[in-house]
């Protein structure tokens, strides 16, 4: 039985917004009466989970956004407050990854792209969202950063690296304004049956699925809803004493 929480008439921005936990978490904030304005680089697919919602009596706008690019990202959220007037919620989840190769084997275009999505893209939405949640005094900020940025991954150092900087935004950005009735924490799921990780075992030759699940103490692969019930729980109003905090969801892979 899933908790049920109520988001009524809350503006919530998702990036990312197109599948895996961003879409189904979509799904789950409009069930509990939010107003969506969701992104993501792949355009019409962000607008058909804006249309199924809308479909089902939902509040959701959606919009193409490259969360790397400055003016998307600001044009993005500026769609959001001046379609709904204000910015309740910002869960900054868009991602990506790059070839499972060794660090050496890897070059600057990876960087630059890699991280220009994972890191870079999740300091434009906060900048946008903290502008806007500091003149009307309250919000939350919700990063989804990763395992891999609780821990080293070999043969996904970029990544990691990338995961390892949204949590120190988000704890930096936590004490900075929480004064101001600004939450912003970060949850850090493992491998998950999301789209990212199927595209990276389909790359791999479908061979390393056993081992994920292996090397995971309760020796599974995370499911989506427990991820996106998280997420619910993170920025629900009942949790409001959460800032700054990183939220392993792991199985317990961070505890070993």
């Amino acid at each position: 039985m899933q908790t049920r929480y109520d988001f009524t008439d809350q503006v919530v921005l998702i990036t990312g917004a197109a599948s895996g936990f961003g879409e189904l978490a979509a799904q789950r904030f409009a069930q509990a009466g939010a107003k969506l304005a969701l992104g993501d680089i792949n355009a019409d697919a962000v607008q058909a989970v804006a249309d199924k919602i809308k479909a089902t009596g939902g509040e959701a706008l959606a919009m193409a956004c490259d969360v790397s690019n400055n003016d998307q990202v600001e044009a993005f959220v500026a769609t959001c407050v001046k379609t709904y007037g204000r910015l309740d919620i910002g869960i900054n989840n868009a991602g990506i990854s790059h070839p499972k190769k060794r660090l050496h084997q890897l070059d600057e275009a990876n960087w630059d792209q890699t991280n220009g999505v994972n890191q870079k893209g999740v300091f434009l939405c906060m900048k946008y969202e903290l502008t806007q949640m500091v003149e009307q005094g309250a919000g939350v900020i919700l990063n989804v950063a990763s395992a891999a940025g609780l821990m080293g991954s070999p043969f996904l150092s970029l990544y990691s690296s990338g995961k390892h900087g949204v949590i120190g935004l988000t704890k930096s950005a936590a004490l900075e304004y929480g004064k101001m009735n600004i939450r912003v924490n970060a949850i850090c799921p493992a491998f998950a049956k999301t789209p990212l990780v199927e595209n990276s075992l389909k790359a791999s030759g479908g061979k390393s699925r056993e081992n994920l699940m292996a090397g995971n103490p309760m020796k599974r692969l995370g499911e989506v809803e427990e991820i996106v019930q998280a997420m619910l729980w993170a920025c629900c109003k009942d949790n409001s004493f959460m800032n700054g905090a990183v939220v392993p969801l792991d199985g317990g892979l961070a505890a070993s």
